[in-house]
């Protein structure tokens, strides 16, 4: 029963993936059927991140009040009906509408499923979690083109992809009492999860608090920040860097999201060996290489695409192992109050990063990016270091006593 609640779990998260890249592959067609500006994407993107930013601070009592399972199934409920609203906007200020369910659902399961998958499973089953993320990633970019290039229509793109996670919200219906078995074999053992429940959630500010949770948060806002920028810069940094035509950029730029999900495949065999710790710090040294290497203008262009390779690999088991280490670090009682602010440091971190890089290209040059993302990987790497340094503190006075 446990590999099938894993499934639905990894179902789960695939639906979360979903909908973040269907918006890019469908805009360059949606903006001019409503007669908008290229630039109100940012709108509608701006209006999803703060609906996943307020759904994100408000999981922990959503979850204490209605469990990781409930949550779940509203949240995939929710977004099937935004993206179907999508499909059926007269107009933008009605997608704008429409945008705040679809932000609101996509913050909350985020939350809810990490933390139970760092409550109750490996650091292995977290990075192939977040790995199923990136399928989702892949597979609502192939919809939309069949929708736009077969049937002239972004608007059953939407639709396709609302109808998939209608039935992942009918499959984790279905579901709710393997979440529910999982709990009770887990206090079964002793494990303290039925306290866990009685605690009463924390507010923010008490949150923010915690031994350590700044010097978290700055690492979740900083590579959150570079995954963001990389996602809609690294394209515009190899045409100008490399002198490639737009479109065999696009497909070069891919290459550190194939990093990234490779190398979120690779952590989950990994973590059987490493522990956390371990596989953030391996991932920061192997992504700082992998901006080295992208640096120089005059290197051959497999070398740039080696290097946006490792630096996805790098990237890869960074977010996933943070999240896992976050009920020992902080202790379980905490953990989903914790998770919920470190997704929205997250989303912050997306949201504002690549704007503020874009201002810097305008005012400079794209050729600034590897030296941008360096810069947040050196905030990264100085708060792990602190983390790590007292987490080992911790530990020594805990043998001393």
């Amino acid at each position: 029963m446990a590999h099938l609640l894993l499934a639905v779990i990894y179902l789960a998260f695939i639906s979360l993936g979903l909908p973040d890249s269907l918006m890019g592959s469908a805009w360059p067609t949606m903006y001019t059927q409503f007669h908008v500006p290229l630039a109100f994407a940012g709108i509608v993107q701006i209006i999803i991140t703060a609906g996943t930013v307020v759904s994100a601070l408000l999981s922990d009592r959503l979850t204490y009040h209605l469990g990781a399972a409930k949550v779940t199934l509203i949240s995939v409920v929710m977004t099937a009906a935004a993206l179907f609203g999508f499909s059926v906007s007269p107009n933008f200020w009605v997608l704008c509408l429409v945008a705040i369910p679809y932000g609101l659902g996509a913050g909350a399961i985020d939350a809810a499923l990490n933390n139970y998958v760092a409550l109750h499973y490996s650091g292995s089953v977290m990075n192939w979690l977040h790995a199923m993320w990136g399928v989702g990633t892949v597979v609502s970019p192939a919809i939309m083109s069949y929708a736009l290039n077969q049937q002239h229509r972004w608007q059953n793109g939407y639709l396709y992809v609302s109808l998939i996670q209608s039935i992942i919200a009918f499959i984790v219906l279905l579901s709710i009492p393997l979440w529910v078995n999982r709990s009770k074999a887990r206090s079964d053992t002793n494990v303290d999860l039925a306290g866990h429940e009685q605690i009463q959630p924390r507010g923010l500010m008490s949150t923010l608090r915690l031994d350590m949770a700044r010097e978290v948060l700055f690492m979740f806002f900083c590579y959150c920040a570079v995954e963001s920028t990389a996602m809609l810069w690294s394209s515009s940094y190899v045409v100008f860097s490399r002198g490639l035509e737009k479109s065999s950029a696009a497909q070069w730029a891919m290459f550190f999201f194939i990093g990234m999900t490779v190398g979120r495949i690779v952590s989950g065999f990994v973590a059987a060996k490493m522990n956390d710790m371990q596989l953030i710090q391996a991932g920061i040294i192997l992504a700082i290489m992998g901006i080295i290497i992208i640096i120089p203008l005059h290197t051959p262009q497999y070398v740039t695409a080696c290097g946006l390779v490792i630096m996805g690999l790098g990237s890869a088991p960074i977010y996933p192992s943070i999240i896992h280490s976050t009920p020992r670090i902080f202790g379980e009682e905490n953990s989903q109050a914790m998770v919920g602010v470190q997704m929205a440091s997250a989303y912050i971190g997306s949201l504002i990063a690549p704007p503020v890089f874009g201002l810097i290209a305008q005012l400079s040059s794209v050729l600034a990016f590897p030296y941008y993302a360096l810069a947040f990987y050196g905030v990264v790497a100085v708060m792990f270091g602190v983390v790590k340094h007292r987490l080992k503190t911790a530990t020594y006075e805990t043998h001393m006593r």
